[in-house]
């Protein structure tokens, strides 16, 4: 009874922490964006199968989990941020939930005190309102070692096949949310896996149900998109993976040092407030090394291999590690398990006060911080300027030369604001600037957004295109026009 009373507690806490300030702040680009104007897009077609920044522009950079989260929460609760954002909130308290099942195996009626350090470290917390896929990916590859635990440490063969199957059955989600990084926890499982009972221990773990599983639920929409859109397979294998790991092309700090600048920062920072316990356990795997006591082994194996990848990967942003801090909640809970008393006033106060002390970080976050990417000030900039002016879409015409340029360029996040299609062009690129006639047909009245370089030039072109054009003043550094065909209204 008391152990399902603090779960519940527990619970109610997190759901709390997750909802707070969950809507105040608009959506920043480029990421946020990109992903709310995809869901948006999904919503407004009706075509839920591949994501699209534009109703003429697939977009392959990511599976389509995340948008599928968002776009059913939009659907439910409306056009906002706080229906964008409620999905990360679910999966913050999910996740911490998930951590405390898999501590059951060592923490025993004590497995709720994972949950909560894992829930109240700063890095799960301040991420449940980001919108990204590594949210997701981090529930479901928590998922994942849930059932690899169990069936790992199984004491017969039909529990370790009904768990092998939910092990598997998350990795085919994290997959379905990210693609390759979501097996990262897999370089853990083998050797853990191995180290316990030779090549069989792993292979007994890989039944012919579970791989079917995560062949059906994985692989199954990769194989349907690349029946359906032409260059998919070089889109996932090209760019979301060779480019990725092996050249600069994104720029996401690239350079031999990139990760010590982007992971460690939010390792330390990701961790508070349990950096004393995990600096006795990083201590004692010091001491001990690869002869450490289960299940300290694993979990650094979780930690440290995953790092390593991370590290020589030349794409690095700090949110890639946002899984890691799963294993090392489970360490630092591991460490407290014999020093943690909450009916002590003492650590009763101290929680209370991190509690505030977390509300006020992330409200003041919420009402205080501003981009100069906020999509939601831009969207009132645009109906400010243009509310004489009826338009059915967006085109933001940009100086640019390539088409990534074009993807973290774009406020695509405008369309939930605004409730227009959001469309793009690279002036730079020969077949991009080919579209603008069509788009202007297909659409009718634009507001075409462009960059003061060349906007003459695209005034010009739209000219061309047999098009009205009416010049309606600057934003930023951008020029504003509104185009409809000559013939139309």
């Amino acid at each position: 009874m008391q152990d399902r009373r603090a779960w519940l507690l527990l619970s109610a806490l997190l759901l709390m922490l997750g909802l707070a300030f969950q809507g105040t702040r608009g959506l920043w680009s480029p990421d946020e964006g990109r992903f709310t104007g995809g869901a948006v897009q999904m919503l407004d077609s009706g075509h839920w199968l591949v994501p699209r920044y534009s109703p003429d522009q697939p977009n392959l950079s990511k599976p389509p989990i995340a948008y599928w989260a968002i776009a059913a929460s939009v659907a439910v609760f409306g056009h906002d941020t706080w229906a964008v954002r409620l999905p990360y909130a679910l999966a913050y308290l999910l996740t911490a939930l998930l951590v405390g099942l898999i501590a059951r195996e060592w923490l025993g009626p004590r497995a709720w005190l994972a949950a909560l350090v894992y829930g109240l470290a700063l890095g799960p917390f301040l991420t449940a309102n980001i919108v990204s896929t590594d949210v997701p990916l981090t529930l479901f590859e928590t998922l994942a070692m849930l059932g690899y635990v169990r069936a790992e440490f199984a004491g017969d063969a039909g529990a370790r096949g009904r768990w092998a199957l939910l092990m598997w059955a998350g990795f085919g989600l994290a997959f379905l949310t990210k693609g390759p990084p979501g097996l990262l926890p897999l370089l853990a499982a083998i050797p853990y896996s191995v180290r316990r009972g030779g090549w069989r221990g792993f292979g007994r773990l890989c039944t012919l149900p579970g791989l079917a599983l995560f062949l059906l639920i994985g692989g199954g929409w990769y194989l349907a998109v690349m029946l359906r859109e032409p260059g998919a397979a070089h889109d996932f294998l090209y760019r979301e993976v060779y480019e990725r790991i092996f050249t600069a092309t994104q720029q996401r700090n690239p350079q031999w040092y990139g990760g010590f600048v982007v992971y460690l920062p939010f390792l330390l920072l990701g961790t508070l407030p349990w950096w004393p316990a995990l600096t006795r356990a990083a201590r004692a795997a010091w001491r001990d090394g690869w002869t450490q006591s289960d299940p300290r082994l694993l979990l650094w194996l979780w930690v440290l291999l995953p790092l390593l990848v991370f590290f020589l990967a030349r794409s690095r942003l700090p949110l890639y590690v946002l899984p890691l801090l799963v294993p090392l909640a489970l360490l630092a809970a591991i460490e407290l398990a014999a020093r943690i008393d909450l009916a002590r006033r003492r650590q009763q106060a101290a929680l209370a006060l991190w509690v505030l002390l977390l509300l006020l970080v992330k409200g003041g976050a919420a009402l205080y911080a501003h981009s100069a990417n906020d999509e939601r000030a831009l969207a009132a900039r645009l109906r400010s300027v243009t509310a004489a002016r009826p338009y059915a879409a967006l085109m933001f015409v940009e100086d640019i030369g390539t088409a990534y340029q074009r993807e973290q360029r774009t406020p695509w996040g405008l369309n939930l604001y605004l409730r227009r299609p959001v469309y793009a062009v690279a002036w730079g690129m020969p077949a991009d600037r080919a579209r603008l006639c069509g788009t202007l047909d297909a659409r009718g009245a634009l507001l075409v957004v462009a960059d003061r370089g060349v906007a003459t030039a695209v005034q010009g072109a739209l000219r061309g295109c047999a098009a009205r054009v009416e010049p309606l003043g600057t934003l930023h550094h951008a020029r504003l026009l509104w185009a409809a065909p000559a013939g139309g209204r």
